[in-house]
């Protein structure tokens, strides 16, 4: 007479299990990936029109362009400099300056290099 078997899985029940996890996971992580960049790109939109709303902000109150972004911060048009969401660095904003170069901040865009999901730089937003 044999012994009762014992209740378990065996090892190809577990292995099958796990490549199904494993594929799953396999799809769903483009698609998160995606979503975290799309997000970071609306936030960058987002910081990108606050700034630049504070830059004519500053314009219209003062009849001239602010030196720098710190400017903004110090005049109470921004409460700080947001962080750019690609680079995650506060320090990577590129200002636009007057015609001549040594005009106030009359634009600011992103430092961060590469391409947006809709085809243009992000330096050119």
């Amino acid at each position: 007479m044999r012994p009762p078997r014992k209740a378990g899985f065996t090892l190809v029940e577990l292995l099958l299990v796990l490549f199904v996890i494993a594929l799953l996971a396999s799809l769903v992580a483009p698609v998160a990936t995606r979503s975290v960049i799309r997000s970071r790109e609306a936030t960058l939109k987002q910081d990108l029109h606050v700034m630049r709303k504070a830059i004519d902000d500053y314009y219209s109150d003062n009849g001239v362009y602010p030196d720098s972004l710190e400017l903004l911060v110090e005049k109470h048009y921004l409460h700080k400099i947001p962080v750019d969401p690609i680079t995650d660095r506060a320090s990577s904003w590129v200002a636009d300056r007057g015609l001549d170069g040594d005009g106030g901040v009359t634009d600011i865009h992103s430092g961060a290099e590469g391409t947006a999901s809709d085809g243009k730089a992000y330096s050119e937003w």
